[in-house]
Parts: C-alpha cells; sequence; structure tokens
C-alpha cells in the first residue's frame, strides 16, 4: 500500500496519527499542493476532488478521506481498537467523531480559510463569517471542556479516533488563531496528555 501525503495537512496527520497509535508503516509519497501536484492529471484520476491523503492499495483501488482510510485499516490491524472494541464503544466513538468535526474542526477550518491570508486568491474569502466561527468554535470548545470535566479520553475510556480528530482540529486552531480558550482547564488538561504521545509525531 502506498499513502499519499500532504505534510502540513490537518487530515492526512489525522491518518499519520492513527498509523503510528498501530505501529505500522506504509510507504509515503508527499504530495506538495503549493506546486500544483494535487491538480495533475495523474492525481486527479486517483482522486477528482485533489485532497489528501489517499490510499492506493497493491492492488491500484484507491481510497480517500480520512475515516474512510482509517476505517480500512482498522480492519487490517484491529488493535489497539482506535474505533471502539464492543457494539456500544463502536457507537460511542462514532458519535463523538462526528461532533468532534461538526462542532470543533468545521468551525476551526472556516477560521482557516476565510480568515488567513494564506487562501487569498484561491478562495472567496467572507471575514465575516471567520469571525462567526471564531466565535462559535471558542464556544464549543468550552463545551468539551465541560465534557472532559471527568474524563481522561472523548468517546470512551481509551484514546480513539474521536481523540484524534480533535487533536487535529485544534493543532490547525492553534496555528491559525483559534487557540484554546484560557478559562478551558479541562481541554487544555486533555491536550497535554494527547499531544505527549509519541504518535503526536506523526
Amino acid at each position: 500500500m502506498k499513502l499519499y501525503n500532504l505534510p502540513p495537512g490537518m487530515n492526512p496527520r489525522r491518518v499519520r496519527i492513527f498509523l503510528a497509535e498501530k505501529g505500522v508503516e506504509l510507504e509515503t509519497v508527499d504530495i506538495d499542493m503549493m506546486k500544483g501536484e494535487n491538480r495533475t492529471p495523474e492525481f486527479l484520476a486517483m482522486n477528482p476532488m485533489g485532497t489528501l491523503p489517499v490510499l492506493e492499495l497493491d492492488d491500484g483501488t484507491i481510497l480517500s478521506e480520512s475515516i474512510a482510510i482509517s476505517r480500512y485499516l482498522e480492519h487490517l490491524h484491529p488493535e489497539p481498537a482506535l474505533f471502539g472494541a464492543t457494539p456500544l464503544e463502536q457507537a460511542q466513538v462514532e458519535m463523538w467523531n462526528r461532533r468532534m468535526e461538526y462542532e470543533i474542526m468545521a468551525p476551526i477550518t472556516a477560521v482557516f480559510r476565510h480568515g488567513n491570508p494564506f487562501w487569498e486568491g484561491r478562495i472567496t474569502q467572507v471575514p465575516d463569517f471567520a469571525d462567526v466561527a471564531r466565535a462559535q468554535a471558542s464556544e464549543r470548545m468550552l463545551w468539551l471542556d465541560r465534557h472532559l470535566a471527568d474524563r481522561e479520553f472523548i468517546a470512551t475510556d481509551t484514546y480513539t479516533v474521536a481523540d484524534i480528530t480533535a487533536q487535529c482540529a485544534l493543532l490547525l486552531g492553534r496555528n491559525t488563531g483559534t487557540p484554546i480558550p484560557d478559562e478551558a482547564a479541562n481541554l487544555t488538561r486533555w491536550w497535554k496528555g494527547v499531544t505527549a504521545r509519541p504518535s503526536a509525531r506523526a
């Protein structure tokens, strides 16, 4: 298998952390979006969306989207169970991973896309939307902070893909102007814990 990767990208990082937690190494090909390598005919033949990551299987089958790739890898390498070990845990992880995508990742990404100079000329930016999204992201971080008051991890008693999603989203926020609020002590504690894991450097 071959993983097409964008080193600074949030979603490729989700897969790299997932692989590191599994102790799995894959052949990796870094794609330079600044040079348009994700828009070449060859890359678009693999993924017409032009997004990363992309996993190419040994038979040439292509998977894109970080959670789809992670689910496939979970079946190949079931331990540790990052999508939950029991039917109940799997439902809890699904619930919380979707919440992390919609409530944490989405507004942080919107702030980056609509308020960061990197995207000038690449997309139509709406600065007012960035302001609204920043406020939403901060409010949802405080909601997550309350959830973590008596918990080590987000979805279950162990580290799961829901933690990975939140971790990568909050790293983007930290680097692009949407940091964890100072008063979110529980979320800060959780952040220090997950970013101390060896996989965080993947």
